[in-house]
């Protein structure tokens, strides 16, 4: 798949996880429960971390909840972020309790002193920081000087705090920028990207549920991904957050920035069509499912007329048409095949492409 240069962000270390460089972009996500309730964290946590996740947020808002957080940490696999609003006492709480990262929105402390103690003790303890600025919560200052949490005014927030850290000597920063505004998104994050250096945590937030809310995540984090722009991304959805993990490995996926399973392309609905396609487009999917985490890219075209030319563009291809099918490795025709034969043919030329350790495209 073509991809842009993708941006080379500061590197960043969050507890077993490396973001920024060459690093793998990775797959947040962020607790329903209350975080004190910690039978039902726990719970959550676990069952993120059996879908896939990398790193875990949950919501500090009290002191029972940063106490909490000793024996959360204690008993999962991932890091652990605090989520930081209004009380920075908690940020201080969650690094004692042995967090992996916070993250603070400057909308909601905005004292220097407060952020000049956090900051001491995460240098202290080698902690990142990220300066999470949402639409929804833009400083007055710039609320007043842009008439609206436009994204110049969501980018001159982050920079303002960001400064702050720096001038405490401070860098192990990450950033994000996030708006229900899809276009405001894209826009914020494509100036800081351009203004800063540090590492951007991606996000659409409030994207509704799942469905629609996969949608317009995709919409706004796609662009940006294309672009190159991005270490690590949250899908936002209304509903149980193990949703949100599939979605976010979905839509790296999709935009090449990390292929981690099979993908199948296979041709829409059409009367050009000349091969039973649709059954064996499931047989197809099916047996990928069972290779596990082997990227590789497979077409199942079923007419002569893009067929060919998009079965070439695969690691593996087919081009059906009139009963007869022509299988292609990395844009070189290996075999003809009856259509009954087309399935097990396949098979046989994606286990022989994974055995031989082929670099996939």
């Amino acid at each position: 798949m073509e991809t842009v240069e993708r941006r080379k962000a500061r590197e960043v270390r969050i507890g077993s996880v490396r973001i920024g460089g060459n690093h793998p972009i990775a797959v947040q996500s962020m607790t329903t429960t209350r975080t004190e309730d910690v039978d039902a964290t726990l719970k959550e946590i676990h069952e993120l971390e059996e879908a896939g996740v990398e790193m875990i947020r949950v919501a500090v808002p009290f002191e029972k909840s940063a106490r909490a957080l000793v024996e959360i940490k204690a008993q999962m696999r991932v890091p652990l972020i605090a989520d930081i609003h209004f009380d920075s006492r908690m940020a201080l709480l969650a690094m004692e309790a042995g967090v992996d990262k916070i993250r603070l929105n400057p909308g909601n402390i905005s004292q220097r002193k407060r952020v000049e103690r956090v900051v001491a003790l995460a240098k202290e303890r080698g902690i990142p920081i990220r300066i999470g600025v949402n639409s929804g919560s833009v400083e007055k200052e710039f609320l007043e000087r842009f008439g609206r949490p436009s994204p110049e005014a969501m980018v001159e927030s982050a920079l303002k705090h960001v400064r702050i850290l720096e001038d405490l000597d401070f860098y192990d920063i990450v950033v994000s920028l996030k708006s229900t505004d899809t276009l405001a998104a894209l826009r914020a994050y494509r100036l800081a990207a351009q203004r800063m250096p540090y590492p951007l945590h991606l996000g659409i937030t409030e994207a509704g549920k799942p469905g629609y809310g996969e949608l317009k995540s995709a919409a706004g984090l796609g662009g940006l991904l294309l672009d190159g722009i991005g270490d690590t991304i949250r899908v936002s959805l209304s509903g149980p957050s193990v949703h949100e993990v599939k979605a976010g490995f979905d839509i790296l996926q999709a935009t090449g920035r990390r292929v981690l399973e099979p993908e199948v392309v296979a041709c829409p609905t059409c009367g050009r069509i000349e091969i039973d396609l649709f059954p064996l487009v499931e047989k197809i999917e099916a047996f990928a499912k069972g290779l596990g985490k082997r990227p590789i890219r497979i077409s199942v075209l079923g007419c002569p007329v893009n067929g060919p030319g998009e079965a070439r563009e695969a690691d593996i291809g087919l081009a059906g048409g009139r009963g007869v099918g022509y299988i292609y490795r990395r844009g070189v025709q290996v075999r003809k095949v009856e259509e009954d034969e087309m399935l097990e043919a396949v098979k046989e030329e994606i286990v022989k492409f994974l055995e031989e350790g082929a670099e996939v495209g």
